[in-house]
C-alpha cells in the first residue's frame, strides 16, 4: 500500500519530468499523510499537463458524506475498474502523483519499522493515481484523489504485499489521455514496477508522527551489523 510519502522536487525537475507547463507552488514535504494536500499532475481539456493540489482520500462525486475519503487512500488495481467508488474516475479522472519517496513499514520482532523507499537513480517517482470533485451543499468543490496499488516486488515483498502503482516515464501519456477509457489498454500499467531500479532504507521512527515534518525522517539508519 501507500500510506506516507515525500515531495522534495524542484520546478525545473517537474517540468523535466513530467512536462507540466503550469507550475503551482508546492512546498517541500518530508512526511505526506493522508487527508493532507498532495500535488497531481492532470491533463488540460484543452491539452498540456498542470500541477495542482488536492486532499489525499478520494471522495466520490456522488458521496453523502466528504468522510469517505479517509477509508480511501488507496485503490486496488486488481479491482480499480469494478469498484463503484473508483471506476467512473478511473475511467475518466486519471492522474500522477509526482514523489521523491515513499515510506513503508516492516514487521519485526522489536515493532514495526519503517523504510524509505526511492528511485535508485535519484529521479521522482511516478504514481498511478485518480481524483474526484465533490460539492458541498452549499456549493463549494472539494477535489481528492486515491494512490493505485499493485502486488509488491521482490525488493517491496519482505516489508508489504502491496506497493504504489509507479508508472515509467514512456506510460506517462497513455495513463494521462483523457480519450483512453478501455481497461483493457491500462492493465499493463499496473505491473509492479522493477524492483533493480528501486532501492530502500531503514530509517527512523520520527515518521511514525506525521506532526514530524523535517528531513531527519529520511535519513537512514545504521543496522549494527
Amino acid at each position: 500500500m501507500c500510506g506516507r510519502f515525500t515531495f522534495a522536487i524542484s520546478p525545473e525537475l517537474l517540468a523535466e519530468i513530467f512536462e507540466v507547463t503550469a507550475l503551482a507552488d508546492i512546498p517541500t514535504r518530508y512526511n505526506i499523510a493522508p487527508s493532507q494536500q498532495v500535488p497531481i499532475i492532470r491533463e488540460a481539456a484543452t491539452g498540456g499537463r498542470y500541477l495542482s493540489s488536492v486532499r489525499w482520500g478520494l471522495v466520490p462525486h456522488w458521496a453523502k458524506d466528504p468522510s469517505i475519503g479517509n477509508r480511501m487512500i488507496n485503490a486496488r488495481c486488481e479491482t480499480i475498474h469494478e469498484k463503484p467508488a473508483f471506476r467512473q474516475a478511473v475511467r475518466s479522472r486519471r492522474c500522477i502523483v509526482p514523489a521523491s519517496g515513499f515510506f513503508e513499514w516492516a514487521a519485526t520482532a522489536a515493532g514495526r519499522t519503517p523504510h524509505y523507499v526511492t528511485m535508485r537513480d535519484g529521479t521522482p517517482l511516478a504514481f498511478a493515481g485518480i481524483w474526484d470533485s465533490w460539492k458541498t451543499p452549499e456549493g463549494e468543490v472539494l477535489e481528492t484523489c486515491a494512490i493505485l496499488t499493485t502486488a509488491a516486488n521482490s525488493l517491496m515483498a519482505p516489508l508489504h504485499d502491496r506497493m504504489p502503482a509507479i508508472l515509467h516515464r514512456t506510460e506517462f501519456v497513455l495513463w494521462l489521455d483523457r480519450a483512453t477509457n478501455n481497461p483493457e489498454k491500462l492493465q499493463r500499467l499496473y505491473q509492479p514496477y522493477p524492483a533493480e531500479l528501486l532501492q530502500e532504507c531503514e530509517v527512523s521512527k520520527l515518521v511514525n508522527n506525521p506532526a514530524h515534518e523535517t528531513p531527519e525522517t529520511i535519513v537512514p539508519v545504521q543496522v549494527p551489523v
